[in-house]
């Protein structure tokens, strides 16, 4: 077998940047994976059709997450899983039921926040619109305006002389409102301009999941091009990773288990979905998949009890400026691979046994490794990984890369990252 490490290089991270562009909700990441998926080799099955027994790749889709899954020649039905998990939605400021508003003069859309985003980052940036409209018929489709086409204007230093000093204060209901053009407040007028977009007949537009993204494309950062700087690459670096992940795997066929790409929304307001971690699309089509292959309840317990979850996520890099906040030991440098994510109280899932088969894969793919855990003055966050691990009683080890500014419009991570963390999860799939 070829050395994984050899798979992936800068080239991937070039790629990457191309996904994060095409990509500017979770709606339009999940077709990007299946179109890439397809090119595999895999195939989309619908959950309302029955399942057979054959091998091959396959894929589920529901909203904003997606299930992909390889089965070789030879697998029984009590075959394990090897799982990457990731997340595909990011924070950001999502169109309200009602989206047309406005004052004195200016037109406006109403927007509600959506995750634990850094609003400031938001501030005078040329947003663009994308996300989902679904027809009076049922029928979806995807939209994404990536133009300048709206902005969260700041108030200037001149009205609020304390700003430099007592900081920025931002209300979530008045302050973050974009502002799309001039004139009188006109109800219908944001959808009835998308219709406009799409070629779609006024009027047939019956239902919308729409949201802002900055229109300013990913770049090379540094002296050196070291860094790479874009948006949601929390969480879309571990999707992009997984999905090229297993199409590699796929690709060679050189596998004794199944392995498994599981890119959930609504990581960022608690998984409680039904495309979400904490919801049951997962163990449905874990289940179905081994019951398609004459599988029984005994079988799917012990393809269970020897399934393993890479829980992907980003992680928190050391910030220069605030390395005080960090863990004193623990130090995460960009472009020094990825990193192992621990909490003893169970915000990540790791434990020794996980931290065994996340370092055995990094050995493997000749990937260096790094350790990240919280300040015990800090509160920590937390992935899919402990809800995929309660959930489904599958043993989770929490990964990612390390990046700064983390749930800003625009984040930053080290160029070589994003390729050494897919060359790791090669090996994992692999193992």
């Amino acid at each position: 077998m070829s050395s994984p490490a050899a798979r992936f290089d800068r080239g991937h991270t070039d790629d990457l940047m191309t996904f994060l562009t095409a990509s500017p909700s979770q709606y339009h990441a999940v077709a990007n994976a299946a179109e890439r998926l397809e090119k595999a080799g895999f195939r989309q099955l619908a959950e309302t059709d029955a399942w057979d027994a054959s091998t091959g790749g396959k894929f589920v889709i529901r909203g904003g997450a997606i299930i992909a899954w390889y089965v070789p020649e030879g697998a029984s039905a009590h075959t394990p899983f090897r799982i990457i998990g990731a997340h595909t939605d990011s924070p950001n400021l999502r169109v309200k039921p009602l989206p047309d508003t406005g004052s004195q003069g200016w037109r406006q859309i109403a927007v509600e926040i959506y995750g634990g985003t850094l609003l400031n980052t938001w501030l005078d940036r040329d947003l663009g619109l994308a996300g989902r409209l679904t027809l009076h018929d049922g029928s979806e489709r995807l939209v994404n305006v990536d133009r300048a086409l709206m902005r969260v204007p700041q108030l200037a230093v001149h009205l609020d002389r304390s700003v430099n000093t007592d900081g920025l204060k931002l209300d979530k209901q008045r302050h973050m409102q974009p502002i799309w053009g001039l004139g009188e407040v006109q109800e219908g007028d944001l959808i009835s301009f998308l219709e406009e977009e799409e070629g779609l007949p006024q009027g047939s537009v019956a239902g919308w999941d729409l949201m802002v993204h900055s229109i300013e494309p990913p770049a090379y950062l540094g002296r050196d091009r070291e860094l790479l700087a874009g948006p949601r690459m929390d969480n879309l670096l571990s999707v992009h990773a997984g999905v090229a992940a297993l199409a590699a795997v796929a690709t060679a066929g050189k596998v004794d288990h199944i392995p498994v790409l599981a890119a959930f929304d609504h990581e960022e307001n608690g998984s409680q979905s039904d495309t979400g971690a904490d919801g049951p699309l997962l163990g449905n089509v874990l289940e179905r998949s081994v019951f398609s292959r004459g599988g029984s309840y005994e079988d799917r317990a012990r393809s269970f009890a020897g399934t393993i979850c890479l829980s992907s996520d980003t992680g928190h890099a050391v910030h220069p400026n605030y390395a005080e906040r960090h863990d004193p030991s623990h130090h995460p440098r960009a472009n020094g691979g990825p990193i192992l994510k621990v909490n003893v109280n169970q915000r990540y899932a790791t434990d020794g046994s996980g931290r065994a088969v996340f370092v055995s894969a990094c050995e493997r793919a000749g990937v260096p490794w790094q350790t990240f855990v919280s300040n015990n003055s800090m509160p920590c966050g937390t992935t899919i990984g402990p809800i995929t691990a309660a959930r489904h009683g599958i043993q989770t080890v929490d990964i990612g890369v390390a990046i700064l500014s983390m749930h800003s419009a625009r984040e930053l991570c080290g160029a070589d990252d994003p390729y050494l963390l897919a060359n790791t999860m090669v090996a994992f799939l692999e193992s």
